[in-house]
């Protein structure tokens, strides 16, 4: 994170999940914007288990919550700027996010907008002159969203898609214990939290399971 802020240029982060990978085997545009991401880090348990069938071994995980911590306490020591790109139908509004940045962040500077995730072809940020860009609207629509900046000029040097992060941090939504974290049922604890998600976390677990399974068998 630290050389990629001293960079000038662009840098994008992708926090994988077995849900991405899922999606990225019939989406070529999203597979096409992972693959060109500076970063893809290993997130979701899942993620070891596709190392595992391929016969490599996973040097870390590291969950994207987790990492957007660590670029935010990297950019508060810093005194950088951020952008939140906050989706407008979330749980978290934009000041809710800001208010509690600032507050656990007070070097920061902080700008951003709620925006709508279905309206993004036509949406454009105003002013690029920000150090790193978040933003939570999900996969594939971050991803996407995000890589469009590589080809822009601009002064953003880190663009990451945080997912449901900016709820953990506001607390509309109450992250997994630790140790069920530590051992992989964090996909659990959410699936109990919000049911909602059941067709997402039946694509993460059965259907990646089964597409894993699958390139195992058919591996020449």
């Amino acid at each position: 994170m630290r050389q990629f802020l001293d960079e000038p240029k662009f840098h994008q982060i992708a926090t994988v999940n077995p849900e991405f990978l899922v999606e990225a085997d019939r989406n070529p545009e999203f597979m096409s914007a992972l693959n060109s991401c500076d970063l893809r880090v290993a997130d979701g348990i899942g993620i070891s288990l596709v190392t595992f069938f391929s016969g490599d071994k996973l040097r870390c995980r590291f969950p994207g919550a987790d990492l957007m911590e660590e670029v935010l306490k990297i950019a508060n020591e810093k005194k950088l700027s951020v952008y939140l790109a906050v989706r407008s139908d979330g749980l978290s509004s934009y000041d809710e996010v800001k208010d509690i940045l600032l507050k656990r962040y007070p070097g920061l500077r902080v700008d951003g907008e709620d925006i709508d995730v279905y309206q993004l072809s036509e949406y454009k940020i105003q002013n690029t002159k920000y150090d790193i860009l978040l933003c939570n609207f999900g996969a594939p629509a971050q991803e996407l969203f995000l890589a469009k900046f590589k080809d822009e000029t601009s002064e953003l040097r880190i663009g990451m898609g945080v997912g449901g992060a900016f709820d953990y941090l506001t607390g509309k939504q109450k992250r997994a214990p630790k140790w069920l974290r530590d051992i992989g049922l964090e996909w659990l604890w959410r699936l109990i939290c919000q049911p909602s998600r059941i067709i997402r976390i039946w694509n993460a677990t059965a259907v990646f399971l089964f597409k894993v399974l699958k390139s195992a068998i058919l591996k020449p």
